[in-house]
């Protein structure tokens, strides 16, 4: 089959004789893990490009299992197929569901997330923070990015009437954005502030590889600075989030022009740019009425940022760490202490925010096709996806790879 296949830095290759994955027997490529788990094949229709895809491509590998060091669960490396923002539809059921209640033809989206069920993380219940997580698409069995893809069963979420399968593909993101808003202190009505448009870097290094991307020397600062203000569509997910969640005040702190107009057409009610601000707590005190935000999302991820959301939190409040850190940086406890605000750090989604964001979906409360940008065939993957990324990193928020498409 045809399937886009990572093979390192700046090395992303369109093959036509990746062998297809059995539904029900196991993988096709030992030594992998088995996929025992009632498994469903699944033909791709869309499939977004994600910044951590992008970070891979130009300053992996990272998150992606090198030769030397297989990924725990899935015992692949690269190279691998990519792409785990993706929908598609039911193709052949695993011989464990034949009178299950899937059916081949339905729509679906998927929760790409792996993990190991054992380790203590998964089984109080936070597998989005598995010491042995990963991604289909990033990990190993398969990706988004080719002509079929085996999953498991527990990944899959029905696409009901009315959600597209390219609505269907945004899912993943929109998760992303659903859970900071789900895990943290927000409660209808209040007034939120979120810093930074989008962040494309979102997951954590995996703990069962003792990396640091920036002491290796593998990636420079000006280019995970780049990435850190790419084209994510994150801090628009929370955005959305926050709308469909009644959110009564949404200011939105953002410097790149593009993002600033996305915010507003997806519901903020005030954009600032926090680089012509000369007092931001001062300007979000004002837009609050004399006081300032119960909620602080953090984005962006950059020094600026962090001692922004300290600044611009109300006594008692909570800053959402959503972003991914490339180093340290300097932070005084005390500018949350003498509020008593409290700082949380959230990671990625469980199935369980799929299964909200589709309920949004159904209902009309999320509307998010406005967030893409482009459209493109798998044959343009590189040229017309990545590389826009890097070069149009202002004037693209979302690219969606068509699957039929050439």
């Amino acid at each position: 089959m045809r399937a886009a296949q990572y093979y390192g830095k700046e090395d992303l290759r369109i093959e036509h004789d990746v062998p297809e994955r059995e539904c029900g027997s196991g993988m096709i490529k030992p030594p992998a893990t088995p996929l025992t788990d009632n498994p469903l094949k699944i033909a791709p229709a869309f499939c977004g490009i994600c910044g951590m895809d992008l970070h891979e491509w130009s300053g992996g590998p990272t998150f992606a299992p090198s030769p030397s060091t297989p990924h725990p669960v899935t015992n692949e490396h690269i190279p691998i197929t990519i792409g785990h923002e993706f929908s598609g539809t039911i193709v052949e059921l695993g011989p464990d569901l034949q009178d299950a209640s899937w059916e081949v033809g339905e729509n679906v989206c998927v929760c790409p997330s792996i993990y190991c069920g054992e380790c203590v993380s998964c089984r109080i219940g936070a597998e989005n923070a598995c010491d042995r997580g990963g991604f289909v698409g990033l990990s190993g069995w398969g990706g988004g990015l080719s002509e079929r893809v085996v999953v498991r069963e527990r990944m899959c979420v029905r696409l009901p009437g009315g959600v597209g399968l390219e609505v269907g593909a945004l899912v993943e993101p929109l998760a992303v954005g659903w859970h900071a808003v789900d895990v943290s202190a927000f409660g209808e009505g209040d007034r939120v502030l979120v810093l930074g448009g989008g962040s494309s870097f979102l997951r954590r290094p995996p703990l069962w590889r003792d990396l640091s991307a920036s002491s290796r020397g593998e990636i420079s600062v000006d280019a995970a600075a780049d990435l850190r203000w790419g084209p994510g569509p994150i801090g628009l997910s929370v955005v959305q989030a926050l709308v469909a969640r009644k959110a009564s005040l949404i200011i939105t702190a953002e410097v790149s022009p593009n993002r600033q107009s996305f915010a507003k057409r997806f519901g903020a009610h005030h954009v600032l740019d926090p680089t012509k601000e000369a007092d931001l707590p001062g300007r979000c005190r004002e837009l609050c009425g004399g006081l300032l935000p119960d909620v602080v999302f953090d984005c962006a991820g950059v020094p600026a940022s962090i001692r922004a959301a300290c600044a611009c939190i109300r006594a008692r409040g909570q800053v959402l760490n959503v972003a991914i850190w490339e180093k340290p940086v300097p932070f005084n406890p005390n500018d949350l202490v003498f509020k008593e605000a409290t700082f949380k750090g959230v990671l990625g989604y469980l199935k369980k925010d799929f299964e909200y964001v589709v309920g949004a979906l159904k209902e009309g409360r999320l509307e998010p096709a406005g967030m893409v940008t482009k459209k493109i065939g798998l044959g343009e993957l590189v040229e017309e996806g990545f590389r826009s990324l890097v070069e149009e990193k202002d004037g693209q928020v979302k690219i969606l790879v068509e699957l039929d498409g050439e």
